[in-house]
């Protein structure tokens, strides 16, 4: 750590972390060393996710639950494994409330056409209304259009402050008594605002609407405990949070999923089936039609082993130390315009910025020719960039294996952006 960096603390260390992660090593452009900063997209895998996934196929490849040969069973064990490394994680009273999908838009979906297909109390209908914010990731807004465009729902939404937080004035008038679902993220993958979630969550249950969080920008940085946040459905994806694409978790309360019907058919997810009609399996397995996706779940397994290790806490203070030393920097940078709040209180390590009247996109290219990775555009949350008049950001994102010397380098990466541009 060099002399400029002597005040930070809570920091991890680093050195040793990225060891771990191969990618981190790369080079680009003719041996600049990478500086990956894009983390709220993706997160790198560390050797202990991609062994666990080689052994998974040289050694454990087969189908789960059905077969009852050696291999078979090693990879139903693996795979049932995994769901409770990840109930453990996420502190699930129980493990059958951990469904797999193939990623958090998926589990959404999955929410969305549970109620749309739900019997009463659960249903969503012409006469009943769903509430959502302005600034979530289009995967929380989208399934809800569809399903208030099906069912004739009315889908009603809170407004941002002008510093990027949830606008809750009209609390009262957003969620009413004919509200049964409230669909919000915990943090803003664009702005990184932390939501006040007991706020939302008591007026959701004093009308008795269900309460779905998106957790995606939540769990690969602190502690996520499901029954602390009195949800009833919880959603996030593995590629996050150290581990592969393809996996995604939905927790739900286990009366919901008892009471509600399957989204999707097929194998595995039946107790009975015959011509004239089918019984399903008890959750999880009735929501996880056909093969699941076994060696993605065994890697997602290896990464809660992983980032448990280490431990959350510890992870969250190295973030806030990251994030409270990057707004700093970068509020030191001209004409560079932060979206969202510009404290690293109440925030997550996403920074989304304006440079001047210089495009995104623009910023984006000349910093990879640097070596630093950025994502660039609407992170798939437009109606926040139309509230603040803006056509896109560009955004760092920072991670367990981001460094202090990692945000000097964007900011000095900014400063050639601007002297490129005139």
């Amino acid at each position: 750590m060099t002399s400029a960096h002597q005040g930070l603390t809570g920091l991890l260390d680093t050195e040793a972390i990225r060891k771990d992660f191969p990618l981190l090593d790369r080079t680009v452009h003719d041996g600049k060393k990478i500086v990956y900063l894009d983390s709220a997209a993706t997160s790198q895998k560390p050797r202990q996710v991609l062994d666990a996934l080689n052994a998974y196929y040289e050694r454990h490849n087969a189908n789960v639950h059905r077969g009852v040969y050696t291999v078979a069973e090693e990879a139903t064990a693996l795979y049932e494994g995994a769901r409770d490394k990840v109930a453990a994680f996420i502190n699930a009273p129980s493990r059958d409330e951990v469904i797999f999908t193939k990623n958090a838009s998926e589990s959404l979906n999955l929410v969305a056409n549970m109620l749309g297909w739900a019997d009463e109390p659960y249903r969503v209908d012409h006469e009943t209304e769903i509430a959502i914010t302005e600034m979530e990731h289009h995967s929380n807004i989208v399934p809800w259009q569809l399903l208030s465009q099906r069912t004739g729902a009315k889908l009603k939404w809170f407004g941002l402050t002008d510093d990027g937080r949830l606008d809750l004035s009209n609390i009262d008038e957003v969620i009413t008594e004919k509200t049964k679902i409230v669909s919000f993220t915990l943090v803003s993958n664009l702005l990184g605002t932390y939501n006040p979630v007991e706020t939302i969550v008591r007026r959701a249950q004093e009308v008795g609407a269900l309460v779905c969080i998106d957790a995606s920008q939540a769990a690969p940085h602190m502690v996520l405990d499901v029954q602390a946040l009195q949800a009833d459905f919880v959603a996030f994806t593995g590629h996050k949070m150290c581990g592969p694409t393809g996996i995604g978790v939905l927790w739900g309360r286990q009366e919901l999923l008892e009471d509600l019907p399957p989204f999707l058919g097929g194998g595995e997810m039946i107790e009975t089936v015959s011509m004239h009609s089918s019984t399903y399996a008890p959750a999880p397995h009735k929501f996880e039609a056909g093969t699941p996706p076994i060696a993605q779940a065994v890697g997602l397994g290896a990464a809660v082993d992983y980032l448990s290790a280490i431990g959350m806490e510890n992870i969250a203070r190295h973030e806030h130390a990251i994030t409270e030393y990057a707004v700093r920097r970068l509020q030191e940078v001209p004409d560079l315009r932060i979206i969202g709040p510009t404290t690293a209180e109440d925030r997550g390590a996403a920074i989304s910025f304006t440079l001047g009247d210089i495009h995104p996109h623009d910023v984006g290219q000349v910093l990879d020719e640097q070596g630093i990775a950025v994502r660039v555009g609407h992170h798939c949350a437009r109606p926040v960039c139309l509230r603040y008049g803006i056509p896109a950001t560009t955004r760092a994102s920072f991670y367990l294996y981001s460094t202090p010397a990692e945000v000097d380098a964007l900011v000095e990466g900014l400063e050639h952006v601007r002297n490129f541009f005139g």
